[in-house]
């Protein structure tokens, strides 16, 4: 995509520049006059209160975003106060912003071989935003071309030494970070353990005592109002003396914290008590050596060494240290293990400094005292119609979007002179991706298959051999990193360990294969250009959450992690919401070779139930295309790690992402997730145990460990009442009358012929069912008389029609397969037709489309207008809902609230008791939690009181963008 030519050097130029080639825009031809843009209403209210949080009307964004993405990039990027004349309030005015300054600094240092190059570069990188292939991280869109500091970077590494002075610096530079909406971690190794003396023969406090105060910071500043809460990473290595303190800092504090919840204090995430307990606001990990995880598996004894002089305080069972951190784990999911060998061992800068720590996420690994800005590319957009991976135009893309990551380091601001000198001498660079559960899925690969991780692993690959690359190419137009001189042999060893790496990787299918040779070729380059010229960063990868930014891009997937789910909300232009199918699953069944009568039936199914565990017609070893991270079908523990362990290799960096496990998962089993990812060759791990901690807000009291209890709590010194009465219900026997009207409907499920004859009252009520299968006289055909029976005197005493219906549908047994009948092209079985025929036939609209069932004439409007109902406002265009290469398949069925009907046995009577709310989903994790009856074990958001969803090792709201702590 480009060369290093000659050209008029300018300010920091070595006398060459950048000939940048046009790609993905037209010449002649501005990136917007190519799309078609359109004014919306941004309109955010809180769900549990109902009060209008944000508003901002008549933005303007291209007609392709979802609302949801537009509603985000306002909300959270838009600069400017809300209703002023300064107010950003085009998607046009914030790009602008942003990439002419990316491009005007580029053209400062010499980046460009001429004019043209820089206008190139310009539209190039506008075109791939607009079109959202890519997006720079938060801080960029938040500081970039403002009179704010042109702060760029989310990650953030300081140290802290063994002195009073350090400590409280610590504390001021943590919350500068957090004031900003950052994160950062640090390594507290350093400071004096509690078992050792200070100067003036006194014991020091120990590192734990002085994580309270600043756990105490991060808290206070956070509620401050930061952009989003403080995040924060602390790390203590295991050999230091107050380790077993550390490993059960958070455990401790989760049992403080269920005591004081069973005495009435509000010990949710966010209540007014929570602040009384401590270590709430970090992470914590625990650096492993491989010295100790070989004491672990072979049961010997490990020493804690003392801070100042390396001395043995004391000799400990290796075994009965790792078994107390899978308890802490097990309790409340801290602490997470970084493995320091592993990571330091593909450092490219050990002659300046071992890497100590991390990030809050922990995909940021680098030096005390640095930082790193980030950028992700969406993986889908590089999905060609005949579903192979575009090899080249992703390549151009990480070597343009590279390129403009360097720049702006050059014109960057930093909270501290330490943090900026360190990143302009190293110029750390985190390039990364999301997508990619939603790409696999669309491949028909499954993510926890070796097919899914080969290509997960040589697009990784290829990303950071372009990376690297185009840090070779401009070390020769800008020169290399300062401190490349020093670590040159270092740095030029980890590369051919990168292509050592990638020339093991073995092709499964024709769609990986091109990627592994265009990868083969990168580091080829890396290799041979670094040795010329040098590098001009440090690091070139990694892979963050991409919480806020995965959703700007319109991405199902973040990040490194699979599908959440198998159904999602859609919000729409004009306000309300749409329930649909992922849109990468009909191109998946598409893909698999399945036909439009066989995916639209699938499709329906995993519409009505969430998973697609019986769906017709789908064969079992395709399953596991579809498993998600929650849900009946989610991923196995070991499935999320050996996915990490498949491109780890390729990252300079490590990986933002949480092991989950289920709520049953025991100590042992935590252990050995820890064990085989220091085996496979991870830089670190974090785990997460559904239901266990207890500041965890759940909207129901689903599973046996409970964040909170099932039954309402009356406040302290409150005693609630209700007066219940019960009285039992005599059900009556409505007759239908001697003369009524009829239907008789003759059908073929699978190649077996019957005819129903179902009679009404006069009211229209279906009152009788007749099913004739079988000969006359035979087991089948009594069977079927005897079950009309039963049925029709159900429906005459009062049984709901719809609780046939709900109860029939989706059995499963044969004959089953094709009917000929045009509304229902596929059945499970006879009674999943009959039922479905007597929906079709007796229940209204809105009672049909609660249970999921649709004419051929409703899903067909529904593809044309975006919705089934027989006159549909225009909320939205069908084009949006519809936006997926298989547009002839349904891919969703319209929200519909969740409401249990109960058989008529007995009712209750409550007096002065407060009606009981109908429950609705706002949210992916909401909508989860109604279709499969288990609970999303995720926070609610601060800013809109909605459910979010895990992204990487933090969590992300889809109603409003904010994130948990990631970038």
């Amino acid at each position: 995509m480009t060369e290093t030519v000659s050209g008029a050097p300018s300010k920091g130029a070595t006398g060459r520049g950048l000939h940048i080639e046009r790609v993905f825009s037209t010449e002649g031809v501005h990136p917007y006059d190519e799309i078609t843009w359109e004014r919306r209403d941004v309109v955010q209210t809180n769900w549990k209160t109902g009060e209008t949080v944000f508003e901002q009307r008549g933005v303007e964004f291209p007609d392709f975003w979802s609302v949801n993405a537009s509603t985000i990039v306002t909300t959270k990027y838009f600069r400017g106060a809300v209703g002023s004349e300064v107010r950003e309030q085009s998607l046009k005015q914030l790009i602008d912003r942003v990439v002419k300054t990316y491009t005007k600094a580029g053209v400062e240092h010499g980046y460009f071989s001429a004019a043209a190059d820089a206008e190139t570069f310009e539209q190039e990188l506008t075109w791939l935003l607009v079109h959202q292939y890519f997006s720079f991280n938060s801080p960029v869109w938040f500081n970039v071309g403002t009179e704010a500091p042109q702060q760029v970077s989310a990650c953030f590494i300081l140290s802290v030494d063994d002195s009073m002075d350090s400590i409280l610096n610590w504390y001021k530079e943590e919350g500068f970070i957090f004031k900003g909406g950052s994160g950062a971690g640090l390594n507290l190794s350093r400071i004096r353990s509690s078992k050792e003396l200070l100067s003036s023969g006194g014991t020091a406090s120990g590192p734990v005592s002085f994580m309270r105060g600043a756990d105490a910071s991060a808290g206070t500043i956070k509620s401050g109002g930061a952009t989003r809460r403080a995040a924060k990473m602390v790390v203590l290595d295991v050999d230091h003396p107050d380790i077993v303190e550390f490993v059960e800092t958070k455990a401790r504090e989760e049992d403080k914290i269920r005591a004081l919840r069973d005495a009435g204090f509000d010990m949710d995430l966010g209540g007014k008590d929570i602040t009384s307990v401590q270590y709430q606001n970090a992470n914590n990990s625990v650096r492993v050596t491989d010295e100790f995880m070989r004491a672990v598996e072979k049961g010997d004894k490990f020493a804690l060494r003392g801070r100042k002089h390396g001395e043995v305080i004391e000799e400990i069972d290796a075994r009965e240290l790792f078994h107390k951190i899978a308890v802490a784990a097990w309790q409340c999911a801290d602490p997470g293990l970084q493995y320091d060998d592993t990571i330091n061992d593909w450092h490219t800068n050990p002659e300046t400094g071992r890497i100590t720590a991390s990030n809050p996420c922990s995909e940021y690994m680098s030096l005390d005292n640095s930082s790193c800005n980030l950028a992700s590319l969406n993986l889908l957009k590089f999905l060609s119609d005949d579903n192979t991976f575009d090899v080249v135009r992703f390549q151009q893309a990480c070597e343009l979007v590279f390129t403009a990551m360097d720049i702006s380091i050059s014109f960057a601001d930093f909270p501290t002179e330490a943090i900026g000198q360190t990143t302009r001498d190293y110029r750390q660079l985190g390039i990364g991706y999301a997508n990619l559960g939603a790409l696999l899925m669309a491949l028909g690969l499954g993510y926890d298959t070796d097919g899914g991780r080969t290509l997960a692993a040589a697009i990784t690959s290829l990303m950071t051999g372009a990376g690297y690359k185009r840090s070779a190419e401009l070390a020769a137009v800008v020169g290399p990193y300062a401190g490349y001189a020093r670590n040159a042999e270092a740095h030029q060893r980890v590369m051919r360990k990168h292509q050592a790496a990638s020339d093991d990787l073995r092709s499964i299918n024709s769609v990986d294969s091109p990627v592994i040779k265009a990868a083969a070729k990168a580091w080829g380059d890396v290799v041979e250009t670094g040795k010329v010229n040098g590098f001009r960063n440090a690091q070139a990868s990694l892979l963050a959450p991409t919480g806020t930014i995965g959703f700007m891009m319109d991405c199902d997937t973040t990040g490194i992690e699979p599908d959440f789910s198998l159904v999602k909300f859609k919000k729409l232009v004009g306000g309300g919401s749409l329930q649909i199918v992922n849109l990468t699953i009909p191109r998946a069944l598409k893909k698999l070779g399945y036909q439009p009568e066989q995916i639209e039936a699938i499709v329906d199914y995993i519409a009505e139930n969430g998973h697609v565990v019986d769906a017709p017609g789908l064969k079992t070893e395709h399953y596991e295309v579809f498993d998600t991270a929650m849900g009946k079908r989610s991923l196995a523990p070991m499935g999320h790690v050996r996915m990490m362990a498949a491109v780890q290799p390729f990252l300079s960096g490590a990986i933002s992402k949480t092991v989950n496990l289920p709520e049953s998962a025991t100590v042992e089993e935590i252990e050995q997730v820890y064990l085989d990812s220091w085996k496979l060759g991870l830089k670190a791990t974090a785990v997460y145990r559904d239901n266990c901690k207890v500041g965890q807000p759940l909207s129901d009291g689903k599973g046996d460990n409970k964040g909170k209890d099932s039954n309402v709590t009356a406040p302290v010194g409150e005693v609630a009442t209700k007066v219940v009465e019960k009285v039992v219900y005599a059900p009556t026997r409505k007759r239908l009358p001697k003369s009524r009207v009829s239907r008789t409907t003759s059908f073929t499920v699978g190649g077996a012929e019957g005819y129903m004859t179902s009679g009404a009252h006069d009211d229209g009520q279906l009152g009788e069912v007749f099913l004739k299968l079988g000969k006359q006289g035979s087991t089948l055909a009594g069977v079927m008389d005897a079950f009309s029976i039963a049925v029709s005197i159900g429906l005459q005493y009062g049984v709901p029609l719809e609780t046939y219906v709900s109860k029939f549908t989706n059995l499963r047994f044969e004959p089953a397969g094709l009917t000929d009948d045009p509304d229902v092209r596929m059945s499970q079985s006879i009674m999943d037709y009959i039922f479905r025929r007597l929906a079709l036939d007796y229940l209204a609209f809105d009672q049909r489309a609660a249970l999921g069932i649709y004419t051929a004439e409703e899903r067909q409007r529904y593809l044309e207008t975006g919705s089934y109902e027989p006159v549909a406002e225009e909320t939205g265009s069908a084009a949006e809902l519809m936006a997926a290469p298989e547009a002839d398949v349904e891919a969703g069925r319209a929200a519909s609230e969740v409401v249990t009907k109960d058989e008529p046995v007995e009712a209750e009577v409550v007096e002065d008791a407060p009606k009981a709310e109908a429950k609705s989903a706002h949210t992916t994790a909401e909508l989860l939690e109604l279709i499969s009856g288990t609970a999303v074990d995720s926070p609610l958001c601060f800013t809109c009181g909605t459910k979010m969803r895990p992204a990487g090792s933090c969590y992300v709201c889809e109603g409003c963008g904010s994130t948990s702590g990631c970038s």
